[in-house]
């Protein structure tokens, strides 16, 4: 079992930057596929990147490739997303997930753990 807790959300302007961190507990985070997902006020929760469990797979949404790099530290426990170019509609709640395989998926319904979100606005 993979306990998460997100960290680093906050209120940043256009064009400004975010680093956000997602703390694991549990032995099984080495081996697992990770993601970061968001959802907006409205709409429905989207992928926005993952990563495999060795870190050597990465997957972007369109809408954030170039801008957010998704990295992992299996020795610390941590997944991060660094997120550039910030844009008003980045904004919402964003959370990290964990799957129990190997590889991450972009579909939300793959994952089997979440955390309770850490909400990120971007004024323009």
């Amino acid at each position: 079992q993979v306990h998460l807790v997100e960290s680093g959300g906050g209120l940043v302007q256009a064009g400004g930057s975010l680093r956000l961190s997602c703390a694991a507990s549990g032995r099984t985070f080495s081996t697992s596929g990770l993601g970061w997902f968001r959802q907006a006020p409205g709409k429905e929760r989207e992928f926005v990147a993952t990563i495999s469990w060795g870190g050597g797979s990465t997957n972007y949404a369109d809408s954030v490739k170039g801008r957010f790099t998704i990295s992992r530290d299996n020795a610390k426990k941590i997944l991060y997303l660094q997120m550039n170019s910030l844009k008003p509609e980045d904004t919402a709640v964003y959370y990290c997930a964990a799957r129990g395989q190997l590889g991450a998926h972009t579909s939300s319904t793959a994952y089997d753990y979440w955390g309770q979100g850490t909400q990120v606005t971007v004024s323009s």
